[in-house]
């Protein structure tokens, strides 16, 4: 994270209380996590310290966020809106829980009925990758007739993997021919069987995406 100043505080437009809300959205998936209040000390703790900090407004206290049950959020990145009137907050969940439910975010709920939270909570929107992972697991774990990702699995990495140096060979050959809607078409098939193969081997979307970000600003390759 790029180091900040009180001139960065100064920015902000906190409320008649001098409080502002704050977004906490996961560094590696987009997803939104939960929303809270700061004031202008809770964000020079979360500056200062890197882990974040909020302000209480029923007991009128700061709050480490995660100090009791150790799901702390590590401070990635802080920007605010066009207004500045609100902060969005790039974390790393200690423990992938940010709700006090034990959810992995407090926006687990779609329906008319309100739900009790917990680790099997409705997963938040995420992007496109994440999504589509969480849908090929869904398969795996629980098979439906005449599926397509389970005909996959079910065939192991022979068929698997045949399909991944097939597509591939498609990727190679619309590159080839420079027709972008081709490559990105081909490029997604990719992408979807290569997830595949990542499931029938119990290897998580996540664990690739941290292997990204780890490989972000390393040292130059020769």
């Amino acid at each position: 994270m790029q180091p900040l100043t009180s001139a960065f505080i100064d920015q902000l437009r906190f409320n008649e209380a001098g409080l502002i809300p704050a977004i906490a959205q996961d560094w590696l998936d987009g997803a939104v996590l939960m929303v809270a209040w700061m004031n202008r000390n809770s964000i020079e703790l979360t500056l200062t310290s890197g882990e974040v900090h909020y302000w209480s407004r029923s007991r009128k206290e700061l709050w480490h966020k995660g100090a009791t049950s150790g799901h702390t959020q590590k401070v990635k990145s802080i920007r605010y809106d066009c207004d500045a009137d609100v902060i969005l907050i790039t974390i790393e969940q200690t423990g992938d829980v940010a709700c006090h439910t034990g959810a992995r975010s407090c926006f687990y709920e779609d329906s008319d009925h309100r739900a009790a939270g917990g680790p099997e909570s409705l997963q938040p929107p995420a992007d496109a990758c994440t999504e589509l992972m969480r849908v090929i697991e869904q398969r795996r774990d629980h098979p439906e007739e005449g599926s397509y990702t389970n005909k996959l699995l079910k065939g192991g990495d022979n068929s698997i993997l045949k399909k991944i140096g097939e597509e591939s060979t498609e990727f190679v050959m619309a590159c080839k021919d420079g027709k972008a809607d081709d490559i990105a078409g081909e490029a997604a098939d990719i992408l979807f069987h290569l997830q595949v193969a990542l499931a029938h081997h119990e290897v998580s979307w996540r664990q690739v995406q941290e292997v990204l970000a780890a490989r972000r600003g390393a040292p130059r390759r020769h």
